[in-house]
């Protein structure tokens, strides 16, 4: 009897469609969001976190840990219990940060495992009002008419999206523009409406309320298509600049050893969520649009996009901290 009873109980554990995998997730879920409350990512992450947790059965809990561009907050995930309990979710530094930082507390591909993709976003190229240029081919023959660095752009810090956005322009536009980094993306942009700086690239959910006020001019927005936020904005491609394409994302990352089924879980979840209507509407007054994708096809893209922003930065002559 007791070795039958033994058997039984091992078929019971190693059975895929047990009990005990199925009853994931059994109490809340922590999602870090590594930057300060109010910016994009933060936005992101209480924007999806209600439906989510409602599918999922178990709360979602928001926490920031802000610091050094996401990396503390990245990093305590990455040492977290890999059961699923504790994840975080980060928008393109989670890409940019390794060829920004010379010591990196974590391996963005060896120590991370993603659950997928949320969203993505567009930026907006947004100028000055005293600027004498109305569309991106005005501003760029005016960069190209006076001396290197002259005129310069803001952006929410070093690695930040407004800045990879600005100096993807530089790379395409090849044109010489200087970047001053500023603690946010308020003050970068702040700085836009007084003529302290002549340009910035921010989210576009932040720049609306400022264009729609007339405190900047948009010359263009930065993705693929118009905006519905902003339909009277070209897209920069096709308002001087063929070729340029820029769109910020959004995704949800695991420490690495999460049990495949608990992503699985998490990113069936994660989609039943987003696919909503209601998620949807939210979504897109915020400026951005839904992305569903698999944990492993969102670890390709992460692998791609670390390339390629290695690549920008290399070629802009960023520095590494």
């Amino acid at each position: 009897m007791l070795a039958a009873g033994c058997a039984s109980a091992a078929l019971l554990i190693a059975a895929p469609g047990s009990a005990v995998a199925q009853a994931f997730p059994q109490r809340p879920i922590t999602l870090v969001a590594p930057f300060a409350p109010g910016g994009s990512v933060d936005i992101t992450a209480r924007l999806i976190s209600d439906a989510w947790g409602k599918a999922l059965g178990q709360t979602v809990v928001v926490e920031n840990r802000a610091g050094a561009s996401g990396n503390i907050g990245m990093a305590a995930v990455a040492r977290a219990q890999p059961d699923g309990y504790t994840l975080a979710i980060n928008t393109m530094s989670l890409a940019i940060n390794p060829s920004l930082f010379k010591d990196m507390p974590f391996d963005t591909l060896k120590d991370l495992r993603s659950v997928g993709t949320v969203a993505t976003s567009q930026h907006v190229l947004t100028v000055t009002n005293s600027l004498p240029v109305n569309n991106v081919a005005e501003l760029l023959a005016y960069v190209r008419a006076r001396p290197a660095n002259e005129l310069s752009f803001g952006s929410a810090g070093t690695g930040s999206t407004f800045h990879m956005a600005a100096e993807l322009f530089k790379t395409v536009s090849k044109t010489q523009i200087m970047h001053v980094p500023y603690k946010g993306g308020g003050p970068a942009m702040l700085d836009t409406i007084s003529g302290q700086v002549q340009m910035s690239f921010p989210v576009l959910s932040a720049a609306k309320p400022q264009v729609d006020g007339g405190k900047l001019k948009a010359l263009g927005v930065t993705g693929k298509t118009r905006s519905p936020l902003l339909p009277e904005v070209p897209t920069i491609a096709e308002s001087g600049l063929p070729g340029y394409e820029f769109n910020t994302w959004f995704v949800v990352s695991a420490p690495a050893g999460t049990p495949p089924a608990v992503l699985d879980t998490l990113n069936a979840k994660l989609a039943q969520a987003l696919r909503t209507p209601e998620m949807a509407q939210r979504l897109q007054r915020e400026g951005f649009e839904a992305w569903i994708s698999t944990p492993s096809q969102t670890d390709e893209m992460v692998a791609r996009e670390m390339t390629r922003w290695a690549g920008v930065i290399k070629d802009a002559g960023i520095t590494p901290n």
